[in-house]
């Protein structure tokens, strides 16, 4: 029974991280694409406006 409770963890974890990256693989795209897409583009456009205009960034102090 010590190979039985040996290969328990691993089992699960494997079946855990196929799991997750299906949820991943699943969650791209979608009707929600285009929002989030538009949430990373816009982030950018603010950092690199604040780096061009020289004004430090909160993280940078």
């Amino acid at each position: 029974m010590d190979y039985v409770s040996a290969l328990v963890p691993p089992v699960v974890m494997a079946a855990f991280f196929i799991g997750l990256v299906r949820t991943i693989i699943k969650s791209q795209g979608g009707p929600n694409k285009a929002k989030e897409d538009a949430a990373v583009d816009a982030a950018i456009a603010r950092a690199e406006a604040q780096q061009q205009s020289g004004t430090p960034d909160a993280h940078t102090v």
